[in-house]
């Protein structure tokens, strides 16, 4: 691939080599440029443009890309479709991640040009969820190099948790409540809940030998067995592991290194794998039992050397938990929305835009109905001017409400309340104006699944403008935050430069918001068919998060 400053003339038919603004137009990197770009770049008072252009051996960022997805896309894993040379891969349903690292190593090593990550092998996720990507760093890389990746690939897979059967056992010393006995099992019912295991038995008997060993020596259809002690289990002889070799099991291994979790026992009566449960399994905090239960549940053996592998890693933070990361796109929580609609409509000659009717709607219940057939909902919506009867207009669908009781002093301070509302488990956000009511809810799909980290920062596109809404992830909260003034994100967008991700929108309600009562009039003839012949009618939607 050659990549190069050139003039223009040379340019023609070469891929931008990075984005920039052309007049008043930003020009994306990957542009293929036609000679009328040349044309709008000579008018624009350029004389060279920075530019790739393939060889012969070269395959497209897309096409390598895909072709590698498709190569590690195993048992219920997707390859999902490239955008800017990167394809990630997903899993079809809940399970554990399986990969061979010494096979993705080579393939890093291959050449510089090919990039593949993964979650670390027995990763825990959920449907949907993104478990690898590959990222084509160039515009292209030679045929030659991506067939050795492609003669490396090992091919992910999943094993996904299978609907079996769990029983609980319990024992109990002398002072030993039954609220802390329920605790246990309620805190243990929800963890196998999480995994779509059916509990079964539920038993509780003296923290004593022969008695436990009744217990476990008794027929079952359970496929594991779980043992809650009374006490923690230090040594072989305690009373869990002998009671599982005195019911005609073994002890597989006794302790295991990963904290917390250590005391943890693993036996098998026959098949059935036995887990005398560590202290730290009463709380719903991940820990190493969670580690062997899971793997268990999705069909994956554990033996002694497995768990003296956990080692590296085994050291957990303080705040991991139990459940798995959200499934996305688009859907559980995992990309949320905001609606600010606590704006002044100063320019709007009285009332509240947001309130004006729109095809027997009001406008901002456009926005909202989007939101949710784009299945982002519901929605955190900030309020503020009129903030009484905004919230009344919205009263019949399912949505968070926050105040901002700063509105006057801009947008930056409507988009700060905003953000400091926004859920836990919310990995990025899709930023709505209140007064952008043609915004389609494919659009909104689309900025949805951009969110592939807590980095991502995406913008749709309408013939090379940028426009609303914006979806931004969590790691750029903090700088939005700090914005004051009748601003929003535009500046940041500009300091991010290439890593803003632009998705090319399927109308004009990008750019078009409604802050006159002219551009709401020019709508409302839009929506009887009496559009202006540029097909944008509207005001110029102004870039805010």
């Amino acid at each position: 691939m050659i990549f190069a400053t050139v003039d223009l003339d040379a340019a023609v038919g070469s891929l931008l080599g990075h984005g920039q603004m052309v007049g008043d137009t930003r020009w994306s990197k990957g542009r293929r440029l036609s000679l009328d770009d040349i044309d709008a770049a000579r008018a624009a008072g350029l004389v060279a443009l920075t530019v790739a252009r393939l060889e012969a051996e070269d395959v497209p960022e897309a096409d390598a890309a895909q072709a590698l997805g498709d190569a590690l896309a195993g048992l219920d894993i997707e390859a999902l479709a490239p955008v800017h040379g990167r394809v990630n891969l997903a899993a079809r349903q809940s399970g554990l991640l399986r990969l061979d690292a010494a096979a993705i190593d080579r393939i890093n090593r291959i050449d510089e040009s090919i990039t593949l990550g993964t979650l670390a092998p027995f990763a825990r996720v959920a449907a949907g969820e993104i478990v690898a990507t590959v990222k084509i760093i160039p515009y292209a890389v030679s045929r030659p190099v991506l067939d050795l990746a492609l003669a490396a690939v090992v091919p992910l897979s999943l094993a996904a948790f299978r609907g079996i059967t769990v029983e609980l056992f319990t024992t109990r010393l002398h002072g030993v409540s039954d609220k802390a006995v329920a605790k246990t099992e309620s805190v243990t019912r929800a963890r196998l809940a999480s995994l779509g295991v059916t509990v079964g038995r539920i038993e509780t008997c003296e923290h004593d030998e022969a008695a436990l060993t009744a217990l476990l020596a008794q027929p079952t259809s359970a496929a594991i067995t779980l043992v809650a002690g009374a006490s923690a289990t230090v040594d072989r002889r305690d009373v869990v592991p002998a009671a599982i070799v005195a019911a005609g099991g073994i002890v597989e291994r006794l302790g295991m290194p990963v904290d917390p979790g250590n005391l943890l026992c693993l036996g098998r009566i026959g098949k059935r794998p036995v887990i005398g449960l560590p202290g730290c399994a009463r709380s719903p905090k991940r820990n190493g039992f969670d580690w062997v239960l899971e793997r268990l549940v999705a069909g994956i053996d554990v033996t002694s050397l497995d768990v003296a592998a956990m080692g590296v890693g085994g050291l957990l933070p303080e705040a991991e938990r139990p459940e798995p990361r959200v499934a996305q796109p688009a859907a559980a929580g995992r990309v949320g929305a905001i609606i600010l609609a606590a704006g002044r409509s100063s320019r709007f000659g009285g009332g509240n835009k947001l309130l004006a009717d729109l095809e027997g709607r009001p406008v901002v219940v456009h926005v909202a109905d989007s939101l949710e057939t784009a299945g982002l909902g519901p929605p955190l919506i900030v309020l503020g001017n009129m903030g009484a009867q905004v919230r009344d207009t919205l009263a019949d669908r399912a949505a968070i409400y926050v105040e901002a009781a700063d509105f006057a002093a801009g947008l930056s301070a409507s988009l700060r309340a905003g953000l400091a509302a926004v859920p836990a488990e919310w990995r990025a956000v899709l930023v709505c104006l209140g007064d952008m009511p043609r915004v389609t809810p494919a659009t909104m799909q689309a900025l949805a699944e951009a969110a592939t980290s807590d980095s991502a920062v995406a913008v749709p596109t309408w013939h090379g403008k940028r426009g609303n809404p914006v979806l931004w992830g969590r790691a750029h909260f903090p700088r939005l935050m700090a914005m004051t003034g009748d601003v929003g994100g535009k500046a940041l967008l500009a300091e991010l430069g290439d890593a803003v991700i632009e998705v090319e929108a399927d109308s004009d309600g990008v750019l078009a918001d409604v802050d006159t009562p002219e551009a709401l009039a020019a709508m409302r003839d839009q929506s009887s068919g009496n559009s202006s012949s540029d097909g944008s009618p509207f005001s110029t939607a102004r870039t805010v998060a």
